[in-house]
């Protein structure tokens, strides 16, 4: 029998191991190959740490997070609103909350949701530095649930975040939320657009039309703060989730940057955003089991039961009335409202989306029955005044 001495078999416990390991590494390629071509060949990138000469692997999709999230994390801010709340049993006490908000430009204007800056007293805005400053409210739209505030802050210290467009969004399209949920400062998730075109009705009973739907994991603390698309830009401002259980379900909806374009430049000059403005301050909608009821013309529209006095529609001669009477055989209400221009009436809401694209000083045809008979009266259009911003029963 041949025998090995102590020296060959150490050369060839060497050679094994150095051919065992060459076999492993040619298989490791080769499978790495295989996998980054089924992927669409995407290569996971190296990110070197030069303090260490270490290597870290991220693929593209995170390469793109991280690179989103510290180009744009300091221009979210935290912010604290600090409010009076009466009690029957306590009296009056003061209260926090928290949302964030994203910063418009270096003069400090800062960009969020008008249920996070609701009736503070005082608000507070916390940078990406943990620097505090004192914010002052700037101009609400409690329709569009959106508000403008302003801090007074060196420019250095204001990282701005572009606004992009909501024009051409994609079902389906990545989409990044940066904000203060429960919290904690400076918080990153990621998601898609879920739906496009969906209804969302505001805290003072606006309908907000076409709202982003995404699961983002959008959470309390969440709201003001900026839905951002890969290339970095806003497009939606996170509003509200649907939580059954008072967590996070990947439903959340947030208001397309589209409306905020439209309406901070009034924000910024008169406070307000300034509408055009029927005068119905209240009214009641029209359904066939309405219709047959009370002997009514028509099956769609809205009866009117309040006119502001001295608005176009008192002024055009329209009738409201908050009672159903009984005349003879005949029963009557008030007018009901059918078409306004083009636009049929059927919903409170249809009312103000007439009168979204119109302009103060505009004139307007309104179609209406009153006592079964077709009425039409013109109308122009005078700036909606301040006392019914954001008034639960107001209307248009």
């Amino acid at each position: 029998m041949y025998r090995l001495s102590v020296r060959q078999v150490l050369w060839i416990i060497i050679f094994s191991a150095l051919l065992g390991g060459g076999v492993i590494a040619g298989i490791g390629y080769v499978g790495n190959r295989w996998y980054s071509a089924k992927r669409g060949g995407v290569l996971p990138t190296v990110k070197s740490d030069s303090a260490t000469g270490q290597g870290q692997r991220f693929s593209s999709d995170e390469q793109n997070n991280i690179e989103l999230y510290e180009r744009l994390s300091p221009g979210v801010v935290n912010i604290t609103n600090t409010s009076v709340v009466e009690d029957f049993f306590f009296g009056a006490y003061p209260t926090q909350g928290s949302g964030s908000g994203s910063i418009l430009d270096t003069k400090g204007n800062i960009l969020t949701n008008y249920h996070v800056v609701e009736r503070a007293t005082k608000l507070e805005v916390t940078l990406n530095d943990n620097t505090t400053y004192p914010a002052k409210l700037v101009g609400v739209d409690p329709d569009n649930d959106i508000a403008v505030i302003r801090i007074t802050a060196p420019p250095e210290k204001l990282r701005v975040i572009p606004l992009g467009t909501s024009e051409k969004l994609k079902v389906g399209q990545k989409v990044l939320a940066i904000g203060n949920p429960f919290g904690l400062n400076q918080t990153l998730t990621t998601g898609v657009i879920s739906a496009l075109g969906r209804p969302l009705r505001a805290e003072n009973g606006r309908t907000i039309d076409n709202v982003i739907q995404t699961d983002a994991s959008i959470n309390p603390g969440n709201s003001g703060g900026p839905l951002l698309n890969s290339a970095g830009e806003l497009i939606g401002i996170n509003t509200a989730i649907y939580s059954p259980g008072q967590g996070s379900v990947g439903i959340g909806f947030a208001v397309p940057v589209d409306v905020a374009r439209q309406i901070i430049p009034d924000l910024l000059q008169f406070g307000r955003v300034r509408r055009p403005w029927l005068g119905v301050v209240a009214s009641y909608p029209v359904n066939a089991r309405v219709a047959q009821r009370f002997g009514l013309p028509v099956t769609e529209g809205v009866i009117l039961t309040g006119i502001a006095p001295g608005s176009p529609a008192a002024k055009a001669g329209l009738y409201a009335s908050d009672r159903v009477v009984q005349r003879g055989e005949q029963i009557v209400t008030g007018d009901i409202l059918v078409k306004i221009g083009d636009t049929a009436i059927k919903t409170s809401d249809d009312v103000f989306r007439a009168l979204k694209d119109r302009k103060i000083g505009d004139t307007v045809t309104v179609s209406a029955y009153r006592a079964g008979k077709q009425m039409s009266f013109t109308l122009t259009l005078q700036e909606r005044p301040t006392d019914f911003l954001g008034q639960p029963q107001e209307q248009n």
